[in-house]
C-alpha cells in the first residue's frame, strides 16, 4: 500500500495483510524518556516488522525540549542504533521514520496542545490517518491528571467519527485516595472507554505464562496461594541504574516502580 502523499516515502511491507490496528496517530507525551527509548520505540518497530501497524500510521512525539521532525528522527535512529541496530535493517524501518514528528513545549501550556493539533491536522492530510489518534502518557505520573485536563481544553479528546483514547502507564496514583483522585480528573474530560490504564510489564510472555500456568492448570492453581507458599525470595540482578529517570524515581520510588509489576 502506498502513500500517494510523499512519492519519495518507502511502501509499507505488510507481510500480514487485513490484520492490526486501523489507521491512525499514536501521541507519545514523554517521546525523549527513558520507556519510549527502551520499550514503546523497540515495540512499534517490531509491530512494523510484523505487519500490525496500518499503512496509514504516524507518531507524534511531544517533550519539554525543542526539536525539528528532523532532529527528532535522528534522535530516535540513534537510540535504535544502540539497542539494536539489526533494526535499522528492516523492511519497514525508512517507511516508519518519515512517519515520525515532534512537538515541544510545556505540559502546562495550552499553546503546546494548539501544536499538538495542527501537527495532528498535518499528519492526517499527509497520513490519511482518519483523525483517530490515541495519546500515550509515558510521563512522570504528576502529569496524568494535567496532561488529561489540557487535552481536554483543547478539544483533543472529543470523538466525531473517529476515535481517542488516553494510555496511562503506571503508577496509577501512590494509594487508594489519589487512584481515585486521578480517576476524577480523568472522567472530567474522558468517557471510560477512552481510558486505558496499563503496565507495560504485565504484557510480557513471561507474566501472561505464568499466569497461563496457574490458573489454567488443576494442579498448580490449588497449591499456588498463601496456604502453602511461606515466602518467596527474588533476586533482582539489573543492569541499568537510575541513569536519567531520577525525577521518576523521585516520586515513585525504587520500590513502586519494581516490586508490583516487574518482580
Amino acid at each position: 500500500m502506498s502513500d500517494h502523499t510523499d512519492s519519495m516515502v518507502p511502501d509499507y511491507v505488510d507481510p500480514t495483510p487485513d490484520v492490526g490496528a486501523p489507521p491512525c496517530t499514536m501521541v507519545i507525551f514523554g517521546a525523549t524518556g527513558d520507556l519510549t527509548k527502551r520499550k514503546l520505540v523497540p515495540s512499534l518497530m517490531n509491530l512494523a516488522k510484523d505487519g500490525l501497524l496500518d499503512a496509514s500510521f504516524a507518531v507524534i512525539g511531544v517533550s519539554i525540549q525543542q526539536m525539528t521532525d528532523d532532529e527528532f528522527r535522528k534522535k530516535v535512529e540513534g537510540d535504535i542504533s544502540e539497542l539494536d541496530p539489526e533494526v535499522l535493517n528492516f523492511d519497514n524501518w525508512k517507511w516508519f521514520k518519515q512517519r515520525i514528528y515532534y512537538v515541544g513545549g510545556d505540559f502546562a501550556d495550552p499553546k503546546t496542545y494548539a501544536a499538538i493539533k495542527a501537527k495532528l491536522e498535518e499528519v492526517d492530510a499527509k497520513h490519511q490517518t482518519k483523525h483517530n489518534a490515541f495519546f500515550y502518557l509515558a510521563t512522570a505520573p504528576s502529569f496524568f491528571g494535567k496532561v488529561a485536563d489540557q487535552l481536554g481544553a483543547a478539544g483533543l479528546t472529543t470523538e466525531n467519527g473517529y476515535f481517542r483514547r488516553v494510555i496511562i502507564e503506571k503508577p496509577f496514583g501512590h494509594d487508594l485516595a489519589s487512584a481515585r483522585e486521578l480517576n476524577l480528573t480523568l472522567r472530567k474530560t474522558l468517557n471510560e472507554k477512552q481510558i486505558y490504564r496499563i503496565d507495560h510489564y504485565l504484557g510480557k510472555e513471561t507474566v501472561q505464562n505464568i499466569m497461563v500456568l496457574r490458573f489454567a492448570n488443576a494442579m498448580f492453581e490449588p497449591i499456588w496461594n498463601s496456604n502453602y507458599i511461606d515466602s518467596i525470595q527474588i533476586t533482582v540482578a539489573e543492569t541499568l541504574g537510575v541513569e536519567h529517570r531520577g525525577g521518576y524515581y523521585d516520586t515513585a520510588g525504587a520500590l513502586r516502580d519494581m516490586v508490583p509489576n516487574h518482580m
